[in-house]
Order: structure tokens, then C-alpha cells, then sequence
């Protein structure tokens, strides 16, 4: 059973400089939840309560929101505003945090590792903060299935253009028979030229794995940038376990890319139910405006 997840949010968010100067980017809003809200939300209705999040310095705000508010609970009790103060508690009731410290951003394989006495000898679920995927059931709770079947490591991958292969790590494999949807892995490869990609299946941010993947991570070098790749580990790891890789069908939105990122904006507006009508109607007034 899974029933803890790590979530990387070490990051400086530079790609959204200078807004992430003095908030963290997994703070920034869509609508009027922060992107973070958005990815342990998933978690929660996966089943996993317990969430590790490997911070660093400059990510108090993280801390802040699922903690608990008492004074401003008191405020919105005392101004009638029970539905607000409904939202407010359920935000801090929703997951048991645990708060780690990663000292340096050193890549992802390096923070993850950093929750390694945390999570012990048990399998765990991690999820990128940036990303936000929506998928009914949800995605994580998709792989945590997948996992009870395979009782291995499994990814998340998605079909992306070939002229964005270079920005992902991606998979070679082949699907199963039994389900098309779940490849057994026979290589990753991080970064690849469009010429060497084995494959358009960019790992995205989800993912199942076991507690071996600890010792490979204590195994690899860092990269030209300094940074432990979560993939040159997994690549160790596939070399004596089988690995899989669950292709994703539904919508995603990485939000640390600043389109994407008003991409989610939209999509989420426009299905939220105090604005969503009046916000397309905005919308559509908009574009014949412009003559877009």
C-alpha cells in the first residue's frame, strides 16, 4: 500500500523570475488556490495522507498554508463567514506534512534522497510541484493501482511533440499486451537530441518507486550542471529490476512554463463555479474585440 509521497519544491522558479524573488513559484495562484494545492489535492484523493516535502530556505509560505490558521479562523468565525472558514480548515486538515530540508538545489535524484529517512524501507509515491495533471480517477491513483499489480517501479509518461523531446527525459519500451496503456521500460534517456530520442514519451511528474532506488541515487555523478538526475538513477536501477512506464491521456499543465502556466489559468477559471460562466463570456467578448 502506498500511503506516503514526496514533493520536491527545493526549486528557485527562476523561468518566473522576478515574481518568484519573494514567493515561492509552488505558491503562485490560479484562480484562487496556489499551484501546490492543486498536486497535494491529488494525493489526498489518491489515498496518501502522509506528504514529505523537501524544502528549502526561501519556502516558509509552503509551510504556512497547510498549517493551521487560528486567528484566522477565529476572524472568519466572527464574521459569519462560515463557508470561508469551512475552506480554511479543510486545507489544514487535508494532509500530514513532514518538512525536510535540502540544503542546495542539487536536482531532483538529490532531493528526493534527502526524504530517505523519512520514508524508510517502503514504497512511495513522488510529485513534481509544478506540475499540475487532472485525470478522472486521478493519475497518481492510476499508478498507485498499476503498483498493487506490478509491484514495481512505475512512471508517468506523456505523448509530447518531437521538437520538445530535448526538455524531457523520455522512454524506450514496449506495451503490454494485456494493457496498452503500460510499457515494460528497456531505456531512459534524459535530455535527448530529436535525433537520438528513442521515443516521444517524456517522463512527467508522477511517479510510483521502491525504496532500492536510494541506493542508486547514493550510486550516481552529477550532471555537467551539478545537479543528480532521478533518470541516471532509474537507468541503474532498470539495469536489474523491471521498470514501467504508464502513458497519461488526459490534460496536463506545467506550470513553471509561464504559457502553461496561463493555460491552467484559463482552464481553471473557466470551470470554477462562482466565475466560470462569466468569466467565458469575458472571454468570448474578448476575442471578437480583438478580432482574435
Amino acid at each position: 500500500m502506498i500511503d506516503i509521497a514526496v514533493i520536491p519544491v527545493a526549486g528557485f522558479g527562476t523561468r518566473f523570475l522576478p515574481l518568484t524573488k519573494s514567493q515561492p513559484k509552488e505558491m503562485i495562484g490560479i484562480v484562487d488556490k496556489p499551484v501546490i494545492h492543486y498536486i497535494v489535492e491529488e494525493a489526498a484523493k489518491s489515498g496518501i495522507k502522509t506528504i514529505v516535502f523537501v524544502t528549502g530556505r526561501h519556502k516558509r509560505a509552503i509551510e504556512d498554508y497547510f498549517d493551521a490558521s487560528p486567528e484566522l479562523e477565529y476572524h472568519l468565525e466572527k464574521q459569519g463567514k462560515y463557508k470561508l472558514l469551512k475552506i480554511v480548515r479543510e486545507i489544514s486538515n487535508m494532509i500530514e506534512p513532514i518538512y525536510v530540508r535540502q540544503k542546495e538545489a542539487k536536482g531532483l535524484g538529490h532531493a528526493i534522497l534527502m526524504a530517505k529517512k523519512v520514508i524508510g524501507n517502503r514504497p512511495f509515491a513522488v510529485l513534481l510541484g509544478d506540475e499540475i495533471i487532472e485525470g478522472n480517477p486521478p493519475l497518481l491513483k492510476t499508478l498507485i493501482n498499476k503498483f498493487e499489480t506490478y509491484r514495481a517501479p512505475i512512471l508517468s509518461t506523456y505523448e509530447v511533440p518531437w521538437e520538445k523531446v530535448s526538455s524531457y527525459g523520455v522512454i524506450s519500451g514496449k506495451p503490454l499486451e494485456e494493457d496498452k496503456n503500460l510499457y515494460l521500460v528497456e531505456d531512459l534517456v534524459e535530455k535527448p537530441a530529436i535525433n537520438e530520442a528513442p521515443s516521444n514519451l517524456a517522463i512527467i511528474g508522477r511517479y510510483i518507486l521502491t525504496p532500492e532506488i536510494f541506493k542508486y541515487l547514493e550510486m550516481i555523478k552529477p550532471d555537467k550542471k551539478g545537479e543528480y538526475q532521478l533518470t541516471d538513477a532509474l537507468k541503474l536501477l532498470n539495469r536489474k529490476d523491471s521498470i514501467y512506464a504508464y502513458k497519461f491521456e488526459g490534460l496536463r499543465f506545467d506550470t513553471g512554463n509561464k504559457l502553461e502556466y496561463l493555460k491552467a489559468t484559463l482552464h481553471f477559471a473557466s470551470k470554477h463555479p462562482e466565475i466560470g460562466e462569466e468569466f467565458k463570456s469575458y472571454l468570448r467578448e474578448f476575442l471578437e474585440k480583438e478580432n482574435l
